[in-house]
């Protein structure tokens, strides 16, 4: 039976999971050097999205490789918030709330700022696609959060948050692949979606 149940709650490893494994090590080693100096960890969650609202503002006004290096400036953050709650062995689960929420406000304003940009640039089409993105990835966050209400971890799919913000950075970097990669983020995300809400299906009550 436990064999079962175990089988039933394992997932195919991710490559955000690859990622994290490989970087373990530095990640852990960062984030007992920064809780040594006093640093909470929700501090540098919000200096996070502090760092997209800042990426943001180039981005609107297409100068989208400006924002691109602002954004890989700040990525750093999104993994050492984590690391710095381990090392101070933080135990309330206001931070893994904290994180996930202003992650959501993070994907919204850049979307945003792309949807800002290509209004001004009287490009609807494309504002349209920039929108269908930001609506998967909402969908692909949602329901793993719904998911994991119910006890069940889920993190299938093939763009989860790690690989949209790939897909982001180069795209912002190589505008002429802006909307190839929105193309790829639209398409990606409402496919992991559903890749999602069918691994629900499958395993959710059996």
């Amino acid at each position: 039976m436990h064999s079962e149940l175990r089988t039933m709650n394992s997932e195919p490893r991710t490559f955000t999971d690859r990622i994290r494994r490989l970087t373990a090590r530095i990640t852990e080693s960062a984030g007992s050097a920064v809780h040594r100096l006093g640093i909470h960890p929700d501090i540098i969650t919000i200096a996070g999205l502090g760092a997209v609202i800042i990426a943001a503002v180039p981005i609107a006004q297409g100068q989208h490789p400006l924002g691109a290096l602002i954004l890989l400036l700040g990525l750093p953050l999104d993994a050492l918030d984590g690391a710095v709650a381990r090392a101070m062995q933080r135990k309330d689960r206001f931070g893994a709330v904290l994180d996930s929420t202003l992650d959501r406000y993070a994907d919204g304003i850049i979307f945003a700022a792309l949807a800002y940009w290509f209004a001004t640039q009287d490009q609807f089409l494309w504002l349209l696609l920039t929108l269908a993105a930001l609506n998967g990835s909402f969908v692909v966050s949602y329901v793993r959060a719904r998911a994991g209400e119910a006890d069940l971890s889920v993190k299938v799919g093939w763009f989860s948050r790690l690989e949209r913000v790939a897909v982001l950075l180069v795209m912002l970097f190589i505008p002429a692949l802006l909307v190839l990669g929105l193309v790829v983020l639209a398409a990606g995300t409402n496919i992991s979606a559903l890749q999602r809400l069918w691994y629900v299906h499958r395993h959710l009550d059996k």
